[in-house]
């Protein structure tokens, strides 16, 4: 059988050798495919494989469709919304996720831009200090929990939401859990993003929800572009002259909120969160392990599809 890796942004060294490691140790064959610039590699690539690791590459349904003899493809990483997985589905190929592996390189980003906001972007004027400070947490997965983790060594009251949590298993951490997203926002001065990009979270964060926030507020968002209404975001900055907004994924309107609002928007050039050495190996040695343990042993442990 073989395993193809088809990154356009590469896997480090390490994590590629690591990879290669689980994949012949279980007598497969290794396929690499790396910084390809276009799709047509990609369609060739996927032909003849069993299985593939991808990163942020578009898996659409033509590319679903060519891969004849796939049986898996594994995202490395958490988000998955680069994947066709109705197309997946109907050509019964497994998809399947990494959750956790990035936790700690997100949540770590996202009080890096915190504190990059806070500090008026080291422009040499007098900021404000994390600590002491309310932070909501909107979804409370691997990486809110890596959040509050962090966020209480800043003596920071932290707060969360998440509808497919109990306020039991949230309290157990020593995080307030709230009964609303209007609450977690209207409470707290910082909230960290981390929900997914569906139907009923797209535009979800929109100026109604935003102008809840206390004065000198921050929203850093390390999750979706698509959870944001961008019009809306405008505006709001437009009125709120306190309000702030980082992102590691860049906005539609980028140069829009850049030419406007220099001095309280930023945005990494490409999404930053998961960029690093440690995350970067652990990923996609997950990835290896998970797609070994499916061939071999039918383990779907963290399929994404129906």
């Amino acid at each position: 059988m073989k395993v193809l890796i088809a990154t356009d942004k590469p896997f480090a060294a390490e994590a590629v050798n690591g990879i290669r490691k689980e994949v012949e140790s279980a007598g497969y064959e290794l396929v690499l495919l790396e910084k390809y610039t276009e799709k047509k590699q990609l369609l060739d690539a996927v032909a003849d494989v069993d299985a593939a690791i991808i990163r942020s590459d578009i898996f659409d349904k033509e590319v679903l469709n060519a891969g004849k003899n796939l049986k898996i493809v594994v995202r490395a990483g958490a988000g998955y919304d680069n994947i066709d997985l109705e197309a997946a589905t109907a050509n019964k190929i497994c998809v399947m996720n990494t959750p956790g592996q990035n936790a700690n390189a997100v949540a770590e980003l996202a009080f890096g831009m915190a504190i990059y906001a806070i500090r008026n972007f080291f422009n040499g004027t007098s900021g404000i200090e994390l600590g002491g400070k309310k932070l909501g947490i909107h979804a409370y997965g691997n990486v809110g929990r890596n959040v509050a983790r962090i966020a209480k060594g800043f003596n920071m009251e932290v707060y969360a939401f998440d509808p497919y949590l109990s306020a039991e298993a949230i309290e157990k951490e020593g995080v307030k859990a709230v009964s609303s997203v209007e609450e977690l926002y209207s409470t707290c001065q910082f909230v960290s993003l981390h929900i997914p990009a569906t139907a009923e979270t797209k535009n979800s964060i929109n100026y109604d929800l935003l102008s809840k926030m206390p004065k000198k507020a921050v929203l850093i968002n390390t999750a979706r572009k698509e959870v944001i209404n961008e019009a809306d975001m405008v505006k709001l900055m437009t009125e709120r002259t306190d309000f702030k907004y980082v992102t590691d994924i860049m906005p539609g309107n980028n140069a829009e909120l850049a030419e406007k609002f220099a001095d309280r928007y930023f945005s990494t050039p490409k999404k930053a969160g998961a960029q690093t050495a440690e995350a970067n190996i652990n990923a996609g040695i997950a990835a290896a392990k998970q797609i070994v343990d499916f061939l071999k042993n039918g383990n779907e442990r963290f399929r994404v599809n129906k």
